[in-house]
């Protein structure tokens, strides 16, 4: 997972480690799906390759969850709520149909949810987090959506403790020399579960 919340500078990040590449390889691998790209570990946007999608999911969406938990309560979105928005976005997306931000906005608010800035980011992330949704190619320079069931089709599934050695296997294989409370940070883990991770590929 390499963070990607800046789109166009994440790329370089990517480029930076494959050389030869350049801008258009990226942009293709994108947008054919080789690379997605969706909120995990910490919650901001990940480049991720599709078969890792889902135990990366698996592990780190629940902590992500909690940190969303006070924020949901004040936009006034709950399990009830997400029920309905996760069926609703899922259902628009089926048989590799392709909206954006705005498209599913429209959708939703036809339904009578109430979709300001701040609440269609929450209701967005919360289907990724569910492992529902994620980036679909983009449509000139617009980001588009997808379904992870047909974007990521031969995804992994791990269990949680294979889940946690991968993790710190692929962290410290990229950012050696690091500490506990680095991969912890990273990984938005507990140090509890961080130091179990690193145990695990002593």
């Amino acid at each position: 997972a390499m963070q990607a919340q800046e789109y166009a500078m994440a790329k370089w990040a990517i480029g930076l480690r494959l050389p030869g590449t350049v801008d258009s390889d990226i942009e293709k691998a994108f947008n054919e799906g080789l690379l997605l790209r969706t909120h995990l570990l910490r919650p901001t946007w990940h480049f991720v390759h599709p078969s890792d999608i889902r135990w990366m999911l698996e592990l780190t969406s629940p902590q992500v969850k909690k940190l969303m938990v006070s924020y949901n309560r004040k936009l006034e979105l709950d399990d009830a709520v997400f029920a309905k928005t996760n069926k609703v976005i899922t259902s628009a997306l089926q048989n590799h149909t392709y909206l954006t931000r705005q498209e599913l906005k429209k959708i939703l608010e036809g339904i009578g949810i109430q979709t300001n800035v701040q609440r269609l980011a929450h209701i967005i992330m919360w289907a990724e987090l569910d492992q529902l949704i994620c980036s679909g190619p983009r449509r000139g320079k617009q980001f588009t959506y997808a379904l992870l069931a047909e974007r990521a089709p031969h995804a992994r599934q791990l269990s949680r403790e294979e889940s946690f050695a991968r993790l710190a296997q692929k962290y410290f294989l990229g950012h050696s020399p690091a500490q506990v409370k680095d991969f912890s940070w990273w990984s938005g883990l507990s140090m509890k579960d961080s130091q179990l991770a690193i145990d695990l590929i002593q």
